[in-house]
Formats: C-alpha cells, structure tokens, sequence
C-alpha cells in the first residue's frame, strides 16, 4: 500500500499502520540525513566549532588532508543545511568566521554516540581490517 504523508513526502507500507519513508525518492527529507552528517568532514567542523567561532584558515590549518575548496564546499553546504553561520569581518585586511547554529551543535548528540560506539566496538573494527586486508 502506498500513500502520503502530510508532508507530501512518498511512503509504502508493509502492514497495516506501519509506514516507511521512500528513502530512495529525493523528496523525501531522510535523503538530505546521510549525505551531510556522513561527509567525511562535517563532523570534524562540527566538533571543531562546538566551543566557539572559528575562521576559516584555522579550519584548514587544523583538518589535517582537507583541500581549501573540498573544505568551502563542505562549509557552503553546511550553511545551505543550517547548520554553520558565515560571518564576514570588514577588517584590514577582511576575515570570515564560521560558527555552528544550534541545529548544528545538536548533531555533537550523534557525534558522541558514534564515538561512544566505535570506542565499544574498537578492536571488533582493528580485527576485521587485519582480517580483510
């Protein structure tokens, strides 16, 4: 059986009073999830601007690999998100600073959670790696 939800987002059931999201239809608001908490640096912004505002070159400097345009992609879609705020400084010379929304010190919940997770299951991990290397 397939219906709608308020939202007008696509479900389909599986029995009567259960329904389940379309992840695979981009209307569908669980698609915007993955793609932005699982971006392989989004959760590094997000623990590294949870004490306060940071400017962009100390982004770079500290994520140790992120590429100056990976890390303005990453930040322009975490703004789009509402996640960070851009603020620009008219100083001499001109600076810009990034600082998280409380949506976006809401996910450190899943942050921790995933920390919390990967130190139980450590060397669950480490021994699966050996084993499939």
């Amino acid at each position: 059986m397939a219906g709608t939800v308020t939202s007008g987002v696509p479900v389909t059931s599986t029995k009567p009073g259960a329904y389940v999201v379309d992840r695979i239809d981009p209307a569908c608001p669980s698609a915007v999830f993955p793609f932005q908490v699982g971006g392989k640096w989004t959760g590094m912004i997000v623990v590294l601007l949870v004490d306060g505002p940071r400017r962009f070159t100390d982004l770079r400097d500290t994520l140790a690999g992120v590429t100056p345009k990976v890390l303005t992609e990453t930040l322009r879609a975490m703004q789009r998100d509402g996640l960070v705020l851009r603020r620009e400084f008219p100083a001499n010379p001109p600076h810009v600073e990034y600082e998280l929304t409380a949506l976006g010190a809401s996910l450190m919940e899943l942050i921790d959670a995933a920390r919390s997770w990967s130190d139980r299951h450590m060397p669950e991990l480490l021994a699966a790696r050996r084993a499939n290397a």
